[in-house]
């Protein structure tokens, strides 16, 4: 299942979205939490008692704001938090 969080506004859709089912099988330990400087990451207990990252619900909407500093508008060659995750689970929309 992809989980998306975040929020659309006059200035554009702004998601992270997570592969729960490549999360679930995390080799790399949920690396995605320390990997993030804003620390958006936790892990929950989904609907299907799985334990996977989601973003938490304070940073669900000042997701531009909050990942400006890892994604500056001028562009990026890569991210902290898809490069910790090994098994491919982040996106970003935007």
């Amino acid at each position: 299942m992809i989980a998306n969080y975040g929020y659309k506004d006059g200035s554009g859709e702004y998601y992270i979205s997570i592969d729960t089912d490549q999360c679930i099988d995390c080799a790399a330990g949920r690396a995605c939490l320390g990997a993030c400087p804003k620390q958006m990451f936790e892990i929950i207990t989904d609907d299907y008692d799985d334990e996977v990252a989601c973003i938490k619900e304070a940073n669900r909407r000042t997701l531009a704001f909050d990942c400006a500093d890892c994604k500056p508008a001028a562009g990026h060659d890569s991210l902290p938090c898809t490069d910790a995750c090994t098994p491919g689970a982040v996106r970003h929309s935007w």
